[in-house]
């Protein structure tokens, strides 16, 4: 047991991390050449084609050194994203290990500094490794004094390029001889970490564990601490590329449970798995509810999908267990899903998902975040503009804050700045890791950056800032709800929680955006931004006019006054009772308000 390593790879997004894994498992003869394919451990097809991992990976790999000594490395591969940063921190706490991967041509990014921070608080060993040497780009020199001063790793790095094979062998004897040996505990009650779960359509939930005291086998009765539910353990096995099934999962173990589990949500990442008759005084710290904290309503672009929409939302849930949705009804869209999002790139997968995998054709509202209101001395959490309270009943709002980690080149910290104070940034660190390069911490409100704030970073450092956050405490905010009436009737749709310095700048926006998008009408449409009952914006598309006098030739004046007349009585009603098409593209348009 003692030639067992249990290790992860962290990096930045496109550091080179897959491309990584995809070698090790060459080189240690788990995967052959022919079967080999790039990217091997991103199975989903939006995985590959975006260069991101979203679920992480358990693989192990059988390793004889050359004194013939044989060792089992359990690789846990991690999602690379901000928004599964809890993922990733569970997968931590099943190693005891971590290669840190510098691209060589970009260096030290934010959430390189992120996880790095994240597998220090572990107490991981790390292992740096400074990748993609072979690019006519590459600058090792910068990238080795970047990791020193900004990550504070004082370690030799190995020099290798995952793409040619370059340096993998010292790789995987730095892991053999780094990564503390996993520690045995075998006659302690059992004690199992869960950090990942997925869904089989044959066999139920499969739960990924890292067992760290006892043993677990078939036909033993356990029980998962958080949820209280007990089950009977059906099959234990290694994760190869595929499982492969085995007598039992030892102490220091990485391995799968199959419990003929049918809920995904019995099932809780960093929960611990205890045998029922003997449970453990011992489970892992760390455990939290992972909670959505962006909300968004997902609509089908025809009434008809409905039915399609709710099952294909029933179907990824039992794959994505932090996904949560309720139906809801909107008087300019129908009916929908309100639904909760670990943040922006989750809300994207999920959209993209449900489009190509269940052909179904969508429209998103404006994403927005969870608010705490005071009202009446009770608190409330609203997760709906539509639903938020009148204004002269709230006592206080309080708006969910992150701490923002930005690193870019000092050319162009002028604009990146001036972009945090726009939306409501306050500095809290500046750090220059070398001339070059400067790392800022801001505080920023949540809803000032899921829509459009990692896009307008990009522009404004023509593509080299790097982002990365992490949740804080709640504040108390000035905001306020700034509601779009169309033809006098509120448009549910495009309500939203703004500051109250930017209400009248979006009011403007938006009215004018709609006043473009939306068609002429027979009569004429105001459309009309009001905060607090008050208007503080308004647009009016003018109706088509119809021609009454063509047919009128000669003939006294008062004769083309009635025509005239007739038709403005008809248009008074036309407008009373006339409906407004709005087209979907009017809902994009609240997206962008911040561009």
């Amino acid at each position: 047991m003692s030639n067992i390593r249990n290790f992860c790879i962290i990096a930045h997004i496109d550091h080179g991390k897959s491309t990584l894994a995809d070698r090790l498992l060459e080189y240690t003869g788990t995967i052959s050449k022919r079967e080999m394919k790039e990217q091997i451990l991103d199975g989903m097809e939006l995985e590959r084609e975006r260069g991101i991992t979203i679920k992480a990976k358990a693989v192990r790999m059988n390793y004889t050194d050359k004194n013939g000594n044989p060792y089992v490395l359990n690789l846990i591969d991690t999602p690379g994203h901000v928004d599964f940063t809890y993922e990733v921190s569970r997968a931590l706490a099943a190693c005891e290990g971590a290669i840190l991967v510098i691209d060589a041509t970009q260096g030290v990014e934010a959430q390189t500094l992120a996880n790095t921070m994240l597998a220090k608080n572990a107490n991981l060993k790390i292992i740096p490794v400074i990748n993609k040497i072979d690019l006519p780009t590459a600058d090792v020199d910068s990238a080795y004094e970047q990791m020193k001063e900004g990550l504070d790793v004082d370690a030799e790095p190995i020099l290798a390029s995952a793409k040619e094979g370059i340096g993998i062998s010292e790789i995987v004897d730095s892991i053999v001889a780094n990564v503390p040996p996993a520690v045995v505990n075998s006659d302690e009650p059992l004690s199992a970490l869960i950090f990942d779960s997925f869904y089989d359509s044959y066999r139920g939930v499969i739960v990924i564990v890292r067992v760290f005291d006892g043993k677990i086998k078939k036909g033993m009765k356990v029980r998962f601490i958080a949820s209280n539910a007990e089950y009977e353990v059906l099959e234990v096995g290694y994760m190869k590329l595929k499982p492969v099934e085995f007598d039992s999962l030892s102490s220091g173990d990485v391995g799968y449970v199959v419990a003929g589990i049918k809920d995904i949500h019995d099932i809780k990442i960093g929960d611990t798995i205890t045998e029922s008759a003997r449970p453990t005084k011992h489970p892992h710290a760390g455990y939290k509810e992972i909670h959505p904290f962006v909300f968004a309503g997902l609509y089908p672009n025809s009434t008809s999908e409905y039915d399609g929409l709710k099952m294909a939302l029933e179907k990824l849930k039992l794959s994505d267990s932090s996904l949560i949705y309720f139906p809801e009804t909107s008087v300019a869209l129908g009916f929908g899903f309100r639904c909760g999002f670990l943040g922006s790139l989750h809300l994207e997968i999920v959209k993209e998902r449900l489009e190509r995998e269940f052909g179904l054709s969508l429209l998103v509202t404006a994403p927005n975040v969870v608010y705490k209101v005071k009202t009446k001395g009770k608190y409330i959490t609203i997760d709906n503009p539509a639903r938020f309270p009148n204004n002269a009943d709230i006592e206080e709002i309080w708006e969910p804050y992150v701490e923002a980690t930005i690193i870019c080149p000092v050319d162009y910290l002028g604009a990146i700045l001036e972009l945090c104070q726009k939306r409501r940034g306050t500095q809290t660190q500046m750090k220059y890791m070398n001339t070059k390069i400067v790392v800022l911490k801001y505080h920023l409100p949540l809803a000032e950056i899921i829509v459009g704030f990692y896009d307008a970073l990009k522009s404004v450092s023509k593509g080299y800032a790097s982002f990365d956050y992490e949740h804080t405490a709640e504040q108390q905010g000035d905001l306020v709800k700034l509601e779009i009436m169309i033809n006098s009737e509120v448009v549910d749709a495009f309500s939203v929680i703004t500051h109250k310095d930017k209400a009248q700048t979006s009011a403007h926006y938006l009215t004018e955006k709609l006043r473009g998008i939306i068609p002429r009408h027979m009569f004429e449409i105001p459309i009309q931004a009001k905060v607090n009952n008050k208007i503080i914006a308004r647009e009016t598309i003018s109706a088509m006019r119809k021609d009454v006098l063509a047919k009128c030739y000669g003939g006294d004046i008062t004769r083309k006054r009635k025509l005239l007349e007739k038709q403005k009585e008809g248009k008074r009603k036309m407008r009373q009772f006339g409906r407004v098409e709005i087209p979907p593209e009017a809902f994009v348009a609240v997206l962008k308000i911040d561009d």
